[in-house]
């Protein structure tokens, strides 16, 4: 048997091997061509700056060796500039021009060039791929033969990276938001080198998704989540009627909901979020039953059917000595039917009553961060978490079931819902 076996893998592995030495040769051929290619189309790249260059010194100091009368500029020999080219800087060779009256005059092309540096672009982009800072330079074509190349190592990856971020940062955290007609606040936050950043997501009217903001801090606290909500107001956000707010159940964010927008905001707690903690307290055995039970609650289409499940859970989970998993689902149980009192479509529904797309949000911020290793700041933390928010939000699509989201706002206008905190209290 092993002597077929051997033979069998024998008979097998020739024709691989030969396929392999046949397409061998042809895939060397094909890298050398791209090599040639490549080496060809920096040639021709740089030959046509060189003429582009020479029509500039022509435009003002006329053609080399003729005599142009009268004269305002005159050439005076040649120099080398650093212009952005393939991801790098490389140093190309230019005519210097000087005017009569003294000093040097500026070549447009060259003043147009640098001013359309995409460098740190380049690097911003290549890193929200996972390349990096040090892997930057391998990233890239190689460069043009016989030309100095600059601005591929590490430091200089980093100094790129921190300037387009800054630049991306100040306007994401500034941009005015006077005209969104804000009918969903999604919050949460998540840890960062020991610091915490809280995420604000808005779901508008129409059902777009929006980055609302994101505030840096030490731990989610109420004074945290505080300032993330003024600082939304004061850059435009209007709430001119009551808000929808889904929060994983911090009391930190529900604390500053009603510190800042009072009654304003009806809660909805992420009901994910409620049953990992109550399954927390309980045994592994008891998880099937226990897991199942809540998701067929909160499944009903009216929030009194869904009352009256939960409430049975807890008396059998009471019965049977899980006093804490009891109260854990006690507490906060009438903020995880908010949205049962609506009476929304089930697409719609399952979507509000979690917070799987803020989730969702602060997933790609970790992508983004993920070969990050020395934090040095939380400037650093913000800048970084600032990119990944605004790459995500390029990818937004609208939210599922938005086509009933008017069905909320005029529950929501109305004062439909009736949250009866007395009996949570009690």
């Amino acid at each position: 048997m092993r002597n077929r076996a051997e033979s069998s893998e024998g008979k097998q592995a020739g024709p691989i091997t030969a396929v392999g030495q046949l397409l061998l040769p042809m895939i060397s051929g094909i890298a050398r061509s791209k090599q040639a290619l490549l080496e060809w189309v920096h040639q021709v790249g740089l030959a046509a700056l060189s003429e582009v260059f020479e029509y500039d010194a022509e435009q003002l100091a006329g053609a080399r060796g003729k005599h142009r009368s009268p004269r305002s500029h005159y050439r005076w020999g040649t120099t080398f500039s650093e212009l952005p080219f393939g991801g790098r800087r490389v140093k190309v060779a230019r005519p210097r021009v000087r005017a009569r009256t003294g000093g040097e005059a500026r070549l447009p092309s060259v003043e147009h060039f640098r001013a359309a540096d995409q460098v740190p672009v380049r690097v911003l982009n290549q890193i929200l791929l996972g390349v990096s800072t040090r892997g930057y330079e391998k990233s890239l074509d190689p460069a043009p033969l016989a030309i100095s190349a600059r601005g591929t190592s590490k430091s200089a990856a980093s100094r790129h990276l921190v300037t387009r971020m800054t630049a991306r940062l100040r306007s994401f955290l500034s941009r005015r938001l006077d005209d969104l007609d804000l009918l969903v606040l999604m919050l949460d936050g998540l840890q960062i080198a020991r610091h915490t950043v809280v995420v604000a997501l808005g779901i508008l009217s129409d059902g777009r998704k929006v980055v609302l903001g994101l505030w840096q801090g030490s731990t989610e606290n109420a004074a945290l989540c505080t300032s993330l909500l003024q600082d939304l107001l004061e850059r435009g956000v209007k709430i001119n009627g009551k808000v929808l707010c889904v929060i994983d159940g911090g009391r930190g964010l529900r604390r500053a909901l009603s510190d800042v927008l009072g009654d304003l905001a009806v809660v909805q707690r992420c009901v994910l979020h409620k049953k990992r903690n109550v399954l927390a307290h309980l045994p592994q055995g008891r998880h099937a039953h226990v897991a199942r039970a809540l998701s067929e609650a909160w499944n009903c289409d009216s929030a009194e059917l869904a009352r009256r499940r939960l409430k049975t859970l807890i008396q059998w989970l009471e019965r049977n000595g899980e006093d804490s998993a009891a109260a854990s689902l006690r507490e906060g149980l009438e903020e995880t039917l908010t949205v049962l009192k609506f009476d929304l479509p089930a697409s719609l529904r399952g979507f509000l009553l979690t917070t799987n797309a803020v989730e969702n949000l602060i997933g790609s911020v970790r992508r983004v961060t993920r070969n990050v290793t020395r934090w040095r700041s939380g400037d650093m933390i913000t800048r970084w978490s600032a990119v990944g928010l605004s790459n995500a939000e390029q990818n937004f699509r609208r939210v599922r079931g938005y086509r009933h989201l008017p069905i909320l706002a005029r529950a929501l206008h109305h004062d439909a819902v009736k949250i009866d905190q007395t009996e949570e209290a009690a």
